[in-house]
């Protein structure tokens, strides 16, 4: 048997990393220097030494790291830590790919056999030397693992973040932190009902009325002694003419445009700060948040929980599943949400503590909880991990056995009779199979599928990177084309159909044709 190469990954520059090394040992020099010389106070060149100082970690981190393969094992070594393991303690090398804004990022996972993952720090793709030299690293790297191991998955396992291996700790944490905002803005609900309440309720102070009375209304007049116009998003002000009763007030950029110099305005102390203005021509009020709009934070962020602990009870269902499979799509329970958002939130704010007042409120709340169920029930359904037929079914089709029927369905390989994956459609008809790019009507432009070389060896859902290729709903069978592997998606049934059909044109052929 040949011998596998060893993998040896270290930062592709070797220069760039000590450069970086030496500017930050330069600026800790420079920032000992100059605070030796100043006495310890800080100065420009000390906050340029301490910039400096990161680009020295990111140097010493780049010029340390290296990943290493033999056929003793796999290590890896950091800054900061080293791992080494045996080839037979290795389950498998798989790649995690991580979505990022600008793009995705593939790094390599080890898994071990007691189940815990590493990921190493190199190699990363797509790299400045192409995707092509990270899947030939991947390779090498699992070339090793079968000469000297025992690999559990015998294709590459690629964890995309519809897989059903994807880790539910972002998804775990949004949860909390959206029923923690919940929690706490309807904390608040009580407290701003009452503030508005009593705002809407209170009467103007009586004559003998003590000054610790801060529920009622006092009335002061004062003179406008000049405005103070800010930035939209900053504070606007009034100034009083001999700073009284206040020096300046604080009010909106809308409220402090109604106001001139010399104005004598009407000032409305309520619990001891001033909640009016009021002018000749133009009248500032204090915004009093609503109970219903603190009611309706807190039904969005119950709303927004939801859809993270939808994601996390997904993942949860397929934990029996291989790492690499995809998961159904969670949109049903976007849907079932937005549909809830749609009865919910107008009654949150009309009702902020919930409870009904009438029996049209009780019909709303009632009838829009079962609509919501049943699309909650629905999406349940909707999102079951579902087990593909390994035969294709009996045939249930009506259609006239001597028209053509376009099927969307892909080989996801190019191949004599699908070049460079143009085929977005497969027609049945009485010519037998073909491959064609449209959806019909008419045979232009196909090729016909040699059925006698292919030979179905499974059927599964798809896996890895295929979510992106195909519908989540689809299923992908794996056809032997003379040696060769074929992947032939489609959905449940018409990929059932099209087997169906390619049997029975099998049959058809003599065994001289292909």
């Amino acid at each position: 048997m040949s011998s596998v190469p060893d993998v040896t990954c270290r930062t592709r520059s070797k220069r760039l990393p000590w450069f970086f090394v030496g500017a930050g040992a330069a600026g800790l020099v420079l920032v000992v220097a100059r605070l030796a010389m100043t006495g310890g106070v800080p100065d420009v060149w000390v906050l340029a030494g301490v910039v400096l100082l990161p680009l020295g970690v990111g140097g010493a981190y780049a010029a340390a790291v290296r990943v290493h393969a033999d056929a003793d094992g796999l290590s890896y070594r950091t800054l900061l830590r080293r791992r080494r393991a045996r080839w037979e303690d290795v389950a498998d090398v798989r790649v995690y790919v991580q979505h990022l804004r600008h793009g995705d990022t593939h790094r390599v996972e080890v898994v071990t056999r007691g189940g815990r993952v590493w990921r190493l720090p190199l190699p990363v793709g797509p790299s400045s030397e192409g995707r092509d030299t990270f899947d030939d690293t991947v390779e090498a790297l699992r070339a090793l693992h079968r000469r000297h191991g025992t690999p559990e998955s015998e294709h590459l396992v690629v964890i995309t973040g519809s897989a059903a291996g994807r880790r539910v700790g972002l998804a775990a944490w949004m949860c909390a932190m959206f029923l923690a905002g919940a929690a706490l803005a309807a904390w608040f609900v009580p407290v701003v009902a009452e503030t508005e309440l009593a705002w809407t309720s209170a009467v103007p102070c009586a004559a003998e009325s003590s000054e610790h009375d801060r529920d009622c209304l006092t009335t002061l007049s004062a003179v406008i002694a000049r405005t103070d116009v800010r930035k939209p998003k900053g504070s606007s002000y009034l100034y009083f003419a001999n700073g009284r009763p206040v020096d300046r007030l604080a009010v909106s950029r809308e409220g402090t445009q109604g106001f001139e110099a010399g104005d004598r305005v009407e000032l409305t102390v309520w619990r001891g700060a001033i909640r009016e203005v009021i002018g000749e021509e133009h009248v500032w009020r204090e915004h009093f948040p609503a109970a219903g709009g603190i009611t309706v934070t807190a039904a969005l962020c119950v709303l927004a929980a939801g859809m993270s602990g939808a994601v996390v009870v997904q993942r949860r269902r397929g934990r029996r599943l291989p790492a690499d499979e995809v998961l159904p799509s969670s949109a049903p329970y976007a849907v079932a949400l937005a549909a809830t958002a749609v009865w919910a939130l107008p009654y949150c704010y009309r009702h902020p503590t919930l409870a009904p007042d009438t029996a049209r409120d009780i019909a709303w709340a009632g009838l829009g909880s079962l609509v919501s169920l049943a699309l909650f029930l629905w999406a349940v359904r909707a999102t079951r991990v579902r087990t593909p037929a390994t035969a294709p079914a009996a045939s249930t089709d009506t259609a006239p056995d001597d028209e053509d029927v376009f099927l969307p369905a892909r080989f996801l390989e190019s191949t004599d009779y699908n070049p460079n994956g143009f085929g977005t459609h497969i027609v049945l008809g009485p010519d037998g199979p073909a491959v064609t790019p449209h959806p019909g009507p008419g045979r232009f432009a196909t090729r016909p599928i040699p059925v006698r070389r292919l030979t179905v060896t499974s059927v599964r859902r798809p896996r890895g990177g295929e979510g992106d290729l195909v519908p989540r709903s689809w299923d992908v069978a794996e056809l032997d084309d003379e040696g060769r592997p074929v992947r032939l998606a489609a959905a449940p049934d018409a990929l059932a159909r099209i087997l169906r059909a390619f049997t029975d044109a099998e049959k058809r052929t003599p065994a001289g044709e292909s």
